[in-house]
């Protein structure tokens, strides 16, 4: 049993794509640290609406399979700013730790293999 059930994960995942779009304009960010994060606006928010729970629309997606791609983007995200080599944009970096971080916080909680609840 886990503390998040698919329709509060499915909300969460929604914040998520708004957050990502919302983030180079509410943080400055530009360049390949802008294009990285409305780029993931726009995959998070293909992936949450192709998933099979709650707040899914085509239900294509089964939820495990949702989990282990937040689980791989989770911790990509975390040295993202050294791979891309913009480590230097103190903002930029920590947004993408921050991110990876929180991603990784919330797979831990959302109970991916459970029947869909609520």
């Amino acid at each position: 049993m886990r503390l998040l059930g698919h329709r509060l994960h499915g909300i969460l995942d929604y914040v998520t794509v708004v957050g990502f779009l919302a983030a180079p304009t509410v943080l400055g960010l530009t360049g390949t640290p802008a294009l990285v994060a409305y780029t993931l606006s726009g995959v998070h928010l293909a992936l949450t609406l192709l998933t099979a729970f709650p707040l899914g629309l085509f239900k294509v997606v089964p939820m495990i399979i949702h989990g282990a791609l937040e689980l791989v983007v989770s911790l990509a995200l975390l040295p993202l700013a050294w791979i891309l080599n913009f480590s230097s944009d103190v903002t930029a970096r920590n947004f993408y730790v921050g991110a990876g971080l929180v991603i990784f916080v919330v797979w831990l909680v959302t109970g991916y293999r459970e029947p869909k609840k609520a």
